[in-house]
């Protein structure tokens, strides 16, 4: 008969059959017991570059962001709004069309107005365009002059009234509307109760007209139900996009 193998050669025969990669495990110490301290570590170390991003990051948006605006103690942020509005380019006058006695528009989005009018009429509805292209130099007027007149804030300032630079309505495809069966609700949040945004809250949309400002809107600037823009050309979807994105 012939001698029996010592039991560690049989250990190590065993040993032999085993992948690499278990081999490589010390003798005594299982799999879990290696990898408790390496997860650990590991967390540890991206907590660590975490943090240090964050750190990074903070001086790096600082020093992206635009420098302050004259006039204001407030920056645009990285996406371009300043204090809630997104930034606007002026349109040209050659760009522009009266729809009303002292009023322009885009010519798209005056025909569309139009349109809009005649069929809400048509309904027995009187949609009455208060406001339409404004200049940025008017604009200016609108937004400072009345800051200072009512002693406002900036920031209270551009919940009602957008900064020069920043408003729809110098596109020339933002509009104001009121009710003229209703005068006394023009610019005011009782707008919302009468016949004429009644009619548009039914039917704007098949105009290319949409609400710019709903309430709980995510650019923060106040409710405004008779403030409404035209994105009915491939121009104007690009200038409002961002507003879309943001759910404004």
């Amino acid at each position: 008969m012939p001698p029996q193998r010592p039991q560690r050669l049989k250990r190590d025969q065993q040993r032999e059959d085993l992948p690499v990669a278990r081999r490589s495990l010390p003798e005594g110490r299982g799999r879990r017991g290696l990898l408790k301290p390496v997860a650990t570590t590991i967390g540890v170390l991206l907590a660590v570059a975490g943090a240090g991003v964050v750190l990074f990051l903070q001086p790096l948006r600082r020093w992206l962001a635009p420098p302050p605006v004259p006039g204001l103690e407030a920056r645009q942020s990285l996406d371009g709004r300043l204090l809630g509005h997104f930034p606007y380019p002026e349109a040209g006058s050659s760009l522009l069309v009266a729809v009303a006695p002292g009023l322009k528009l885009r010519p798209e989005a005056a025909d569309a107005l139009l349109a809009m009018q005649r069929a809400a009429a048509d309904d027995g509805v009187d949609l009455r365009l208060l406001s339409a292209f404004r200049s940025i130099e008017l604009q200016q007027g609108i937004f400072f002059d009345v800051k200072a007149e009512r002693n406002q804030s900036a920031q209270e300032r551009a919940e009602v009234s957008a900064p020069p630079g920043f408003s729809e309505h110098s596109t020339g495809y933002a509009v104001d509307l009121g009710d003229g069966a209703n005068p006394q609700s023009d610019l005011s949040e009782s707008f919302d109760r009468t016949a004429a945004f009644r009619w548009l809250d039914a039917n704007a949309n098949r105009f290319h007209f949409q609400l710019s400002f709903p309430r709980g809107n995510s650019q923060g600037v106040s409710y405004e139900p008779w403030h409404w823009r035209y994105e009915g050309s491939l121009e104007a979807l690009r200038l409002f996009e961002p507003a879309r994105q943001l759910g404004g």
